[in-house]
C-alpha cells in the first residue's frame, strides 16, 4: 500500500482524466503516476518491453507506457485490450430513447470509443478532442507540460467474432491483418490487401497469398532484410513445404489459415 502524493486517484487518475476528457468522465481511473512506478518495477532496464493490459480501461498503462520512454529513450510498447461497454447509467438513458448495442449512438457512448482511444490519441498530440492544449504539466520524475504530448504513435483496431470456415476459406483476410501484423512483433507497415500479385513484403513479415507467385516473393524476401515472419496461404502440406524450403533461413513460416485457426484457438478444451 503505497500513501504517497503521487499516487492519489483523486488528483493524478480522476482529474488528470478530466484535463485531457474536459467533458467526459470515467468511474475511478487510477493515478497515472502510480501505474507509472509499477510498471518501472519491471521494465525499467527492459527498453523493448512489451506491456499486455487487457483490462485498459481509460488508458491509464498505455499511457504510462509513453512517460516511461520518454525518461529513458524506450521503446516499449503497450497492447492495450478492452471492450466498448457503455456505462449503466448511459444505457439506461440510452434506452428510453429506444437505441440498443450495436447502434452508432451507444457504439459511440462506449468505454473505448469513449474515453480510452481519444485519451490515448490526446496524450499523444497534446491537445484535448476538441483540439485544445492540455492545460498543466507533468509532475514528479518527469515534469513538463502536457500539451508538448509524446514522440508515440497508436494504431486501433476493432476485433471482431469470424466463422472458421469464411477464414478458412479466405474470405477474412482483411479482418484478421491486424492480427497477423501484431503476431509480427507490431512494427512497419500493416499488410491489409494482397492486391493482385497476391503476395506482398512489409518491414518485417509477409505474406504468400498466390503460390504461382512464389519465386517472386522469395525474391523480394531475400532484399527484406528485416523480415523474421512468413504466412503462407495454403491448405495443401506439401506446397506449404515446398515454399518453406526456398526461404531464408532467418524467417519463421506459418500457414494460413490452418495454423491461424489453431494459434488463435480458445475455449475447445485444450492448450494452445
Amino acid at each position: 500500500m503505497w500513501l504517497m502524493p503521487s499516487h492519489d486517484a483523486s488528483a493524478h487518475g480522476t482529474a488528470l482524466l478530466s484535463r485531457f476528457l474536459p467533458d467526459r468522465k470515467f468511474p475511478f481511473p487510477k493515478s497515472l503516476y502510480a501505474v507509472e512506478d509499477t510498471l518501472r518495477f519491471f521494465v525499467w532496464d527492459k527498453p523493448d518491453a512489451v506491456v499486455l493490459d487487457f483490462f485498459s480501461g481509460s488508458g491509464t498503462t498505455a499511457h504510462a507506457v509513453m512517460r516511461l520512454n520518454r525518461q529513458d529513450g524506450g521503446r516499449r510498447q503497450c497492447i492495450s485490450v478492452t471492450n466498448n461497454e457503455v456505462s449503466a447509467e448511459e444505457q439506461t438513458r440510452l434506452r428510453k430513447q429506444g437505441l440498443r448495442p450495436g447502434d452508432a449512438e451507444w457504439e459511440a457512448l462506449g468505454i473505448c470509443d469513449y474515453i480510452t482511444k481519444p485519451r490515448i490519441t490526446t496524450a499523444i498530440t497534446g491537445q484535448t478532442p476538441q483540439g485544445e492544449p492540455i492545460r498543466g504539466d507533468y509532475k514528479f520524475a518527469d515534469e513538463f507540460p502536457m500539451a508538448g504530448g509524446f514522440e508515440e504513435n497508436a494504431a486501433f483496431f476493432t476485433l471482431t467474432y469470424e466463422a472458421p470456415l469464411s477464414v478458412q476459406h479466405n474470405r477474412a483476410f482483411e479482418r484478421i491483418a491486424s492480427m497477423l501484423w501484431l503476431r509480427a512483433g507490431s512494427h512497419g507497415r500493416i499488410i491489409s490487401d494482397l492486391g493482385e500479385d497476391g503476395w506482398d513484403v512489409a518491414e518485417t513479415y509477409a505474406v504468400l497469398e498466390n503460390l504461382d507467385q512464389a519465386d517472386e516473393f522469395t525474391a523480394a524476401l531475400a532484399q527484406a532484410e528485416r523480415v523474421r515472419l512468413v504466412y503462407i496461404v495454403t491448405d495443401d502440406d506439401s506446397a506449404f513445404q515446398m515454399v518453406c524450403r526456398e526461404l531464408p533461413s532467418t524467417v519463421v513460416p506459418v500457414r494460413l489459415y490452418e495454423s491461424y485457426l489453431h494459434n488463435f484457438e480458445i475455449n475447445s478444451g485444450r492448450s494452445v
